[in-house]
């Protein structure tokens, strides 16, 4: 494996026509703040640009792939990053205006421009993969997943219909979007396999090398034919109401972080910290 660069929160390395890119903050679980989102983002690009790479690995260092978004540190809402959604910079803002230009660019215009991404994409998935770690899985065209890798949305105990790139009835059905949203319990790989959101089902000690295999088979595969391949599925999901649908929801997203913030549960919307706190340690439990 040839090291291409690192960061304290994103790993990029290559072997041979694959990049393999790490979410490296095991000490939280892989949780995601901007800086993260943004390393993983340059990573993304920069396997995206280089000719010599066909498929791209998306995994987590660690016991799990990702507890979703780092809601315990609230420095990093004020900082200002890139805007590769071309939002206002949200920083300086108040209410709505603040909250809807950060998530809709560090939320869902990554996670939507990862998904657009022409060259193949695989997420590796062990342990916990938790909200916003469930909109990176989803962003990627497969998932490998282990046999212990387990899927979570607690939003509703927020009084929010879900994470902030709502995929979960094209990715569940309905009925079971609902009772996945509605019960919040954890989707085990196995079921998730069964319902076809997870590709491959592999025991843990061979989800690396699982993935890889896939990923070199794939990418022997002629170039433009995936990315037309992916190109036609991703508009067909579209014409079906992905787009529109995710739009809604967000919307809806919104809504109710306005509600938490205009209430007094949360500054920020998101809920109380006792909640947030006390929600996020049962998700990840285990």
């Amino acid at each position: 494996m040839e090291i291409q660069s690192s960061t304290a929160n994103v790993l990029f390395e290559t072997i041979g026509p694959v990049g393999v890119i790490t979410l490296n903050r095991p000490e939280v679980r892989n949780a995601q703040n901007g800086a993260l989102l943004y390393d993983l983002d340059r990573a993304l690009e920069r396997f995206a640009y280089d000719d010599k790479l066909a498929v791209a690995i998306v995994r987590g260092n660690g016991p799990h792939f990702s507890s979703g978004h780092d809601l315990g540190k609230t420095a990093d809402r004020h900082v200002s990053f890139e805007r590769k959604s071309l939002w206002w910079d949200h920083v300086g803002k108040t209410g709505v205006e603040n909250r809807f230009a950060r998530e809709s660019e560090l939320y869902v215009g990554l996670c939507r421009r990862w998904r657009d991404l022409p060259k193949p994409t695989i997420a590796a998935v062990q342990g916990a993969c938790i909200m916003g770690g469930l909109m990176l899985a989803w962003s990627c065209d497969l998932i490998v997943a282990s046999e212990d890798a387990y899927f979570a949305d607690a939003a509703v105990d927020f009084g929010i219909p879900g994470v902030e790139l709502f995929g979960h009835p094209w990715e569940l059905g309905s009925r079971r979007a609902k009772e996945f949203l509605f019960t919040a319990e954890r989707l085990s790989a196995a079921e998730a396999y069964r319902l076809g959101m997870v590709s491959r089902l592999v025991p843990r000690e061979q989800l690396f090398d699982a993935s890889l295999a896939l990923a070199q088979r794939i990418a022997q595969r002629p170039r433009l034919g995936l990315a037309l391949a992916k190109k036609a599925i991703n508009q067909c999901d579209d014409l079906m109401g992905y787009r529109s649908g995710t739009d809604l929801a967000f919307g809806l997203h919104q809504l109710a972080h306005a509600h938490n913030a205009e209430s007094g549960g949360s500054p920020n919307g998101a809920g109380s910290p006792q909640l947030v706190k006390q929600t996020l340690s049962a998700s990840s439990a285990g």
